[in-house]
């Protein structure tokens, strides 16, 4: 079966040029005229300290033009001797002097200059920061899941695995758009700007130590094409992918995703599930919310309940997973519980009274006449 826009995005994958961009989360940075201006404050403090240095020791200089040191010829000494004019005409002339300059003013006149072209190297060694926050962030990533789009449906499916306990430092979202992986990066995620069908980009994410993989990209064709880039470059991940057409479903399992979810046939089944009834679809929306209110996890069975059925289990237990068989919580098969099986319960996160994932009203029942 050949996908709309196949074709091009093959002749694409083809070409050897391979553009890409990793950005990584940054710590809110202060406004540029506030920087300027604690910058300029030091620099003024640098310049009184070192006036009022020089008229403490006022003796110990002498003067061209003749007679004492004043405090405005303390200021005159040091702003040409902290911008490194030194025009000469007022010099230390006593031992005392002569020290002082050597142990403090010098190590003021750099810390002065440091200040003024702070802004010049910070610019020139933000290059090599960078570089060595990608090199630290690459060598620590480990076992990590990696978004392929941050739409809508990339989003909400890694903030929903992030309620279960996943660290932010462990995403990495992958996305063509810059605005969108600027999004992403202020929200804490790192992100890589390029075109996820191309392996060059992908390495970059380092899928190929991923523990997991989500695909949900905006079109059925680009998401088949990512399943089969990630799952060469690694074999053992779990690799989860949206479609909109329920038709291209086969297709990805065919490529290597362990599952699909057809995002159009899943939003109209929870719709006609609130119009049977607007309290289950509530109950729904509440489960599939993570972090709050009712979820349903997938746990291990503990030792405590190795021999017991799934209606003796203290939590409410809805399936069993017993080797690659998902098993209802009635099934036969099920008889008693195993140490290698796997339950799917219904937990409560929250302590709330409602269920429902907001405070609305239940809709009266309508009477039968």
């Amino acid at each position: 079966m050949k996908l709309p826009g196949q074709d091009a995005i093959a002749r694409q994958a083809d070409e050897h040029l391979v553009t890409y961009r990793v950005k990584l989360p940054r710590k809110v940075v202060e406004h540029p005229i506030r920087q300027v201006a604690k910058r300029l404050s030091m620099a003024l403090f640098v310049l009184v300290v070192t006036a009022l240095i020089v008229y403490a020791d006022r003796d110990g200089y002498n003067d061209n033009a003749g007679g004492g040191i004043s405090l405005l010829d303390a200021f005159y000494y040091a702003t040409v001797t902290l911008s490194t004019t030194g025009y000469g005409d007022i010099t230390p002339a006593s031992e005392s002097a002569r020290f002082t300059n050597i142990l403090v003013i010098t190590p003021l006149r750099v810390l002065f200059l440091i200040i003024l072209v702070g802004t010049t190297l910070e610019a020139l060694t933000e290059r090599t920061r960078e570089e060595w926050r990608l090199t630290r962030w690459r060598s620590t990533l480990r076992d990590h899941t990696v978004v392929v789009g941050f739409g809508t449906k990339g989003r909400s499916a890694i903030r929903t695995v992030c309620a279960t306990g996943l660290r932010k430092e462990q995403v990495v979202v992958v996305d063509p758009s810059s605005k969108v992986v600027d999004a992403a990066t202020a929200e804490g995620y790192a992100g890589i700007v390029g075109d996820a069908t191309r392996s060059e980009v992908l390495k970059q994410a380092e899928v190929h130590r991923a523990r997991q993989i989500i695909i949900a990209t905006q079109r059925d064709d680009t998401a088949v094409l990512v399943t089969l880039t990630a799952r060469q470059l690694n074999r053992g991940a779990k690799i989860v992918a949206t479609v909109r057409e329920e038709e291209n479903a086969p297709l990805l399992k065919q490529s290597g995703a362990d599952a699909v979810v057809t995002s159009a046939s899943a939003a109209g089944r929870l719709l006609g599930l609130s119009v049977l009834s607007p309290s289950a679809g509530m109950v729904m929306e509440d489960l599939i919310q993570q972090g709050s209110g009712l979820d349903i996890v997938e746990r291990p069975v503990v030792k405590a309940e190795v021999g017991k059925t799934p209606r003796e289990v203290a939590d409410l237990v809805v399936s069993v997973i017993r080797g690659h068989r998902v098993l209802g919580y009635d099934d036969p098969a099920v008889g008693r519980l195993e140490l290698t099986d796997r339950l799917i319960t219904i937990v409560r996160k929250t302590p709330a009274t409602q269920v429902a994932p907001d405070i609305r009203p239940m809709p009266p029942m309508p009477r039968n006449t």
